[in-house]
């Protein structure tokens, strides 16, 4: 049997061409901040000027990629926002009840390893995976 496939309707062209451009400014901001990271240590030995120069490369990329983000939830249909954005706010919760406590352990010596904003990073992005990925299957 030979099914033709579906158009390309004006709504998947425009949130294929959104996500790309998130995935793009999500690239941009990675990479901006690994130059921010690494840069002042192997790259520019320290210099200050040149740190600041990094951090600012950062703000600006970062702004772009709110903005892309924005723009992409803008486009989404109504059953995606709300995935979409359940999936945020399940995220954001987790990160506020996670951190509080995860830097009192840390302030008061009972984990022994170093608190850092990598790990919450880490857990907000497996977070919003999940729930993604729930809400995604749920309302199928």
């Amino acid at each position: 049997m030979n099914q033709a496939k579906p158009k390309d309707t004006g709504y998947q062209s425009r949130t294929f061409k959104s996500l790309g451009r998130l995935a793009f400014w999500a690239g941009a901001w990675l990479a901006a901040t690994a130059l921010m990271k690494f840069g002042p240590r192997l790259l520019w030995n320290k210099d200050v000027l040149l740190t600041l120069l990094a951090v600012c490369v950062n703000v600006c990329v970062g702004i772009g990629l709110i903005l892309a983000q924005k723009r992409y939830i803008s486009e989404l249909d109504e059953l995606q926002k709300k995935i979409y954005l359940d999936a945020l706010a399940i995220t954001v919760g987790v990160a506020v009840i996670v951190a509080i406590p995860y830097s009192v352990l840390h302030t008061y010596a009972v984990i022994s390893f170093q608190a850092d904003v990598s790990h919450l990073l880490e857990l907000m992005s497996l977070t919003f995976l999940v729930s993604f990925f729930y809400g995604s299957v749920r309302y199928r």
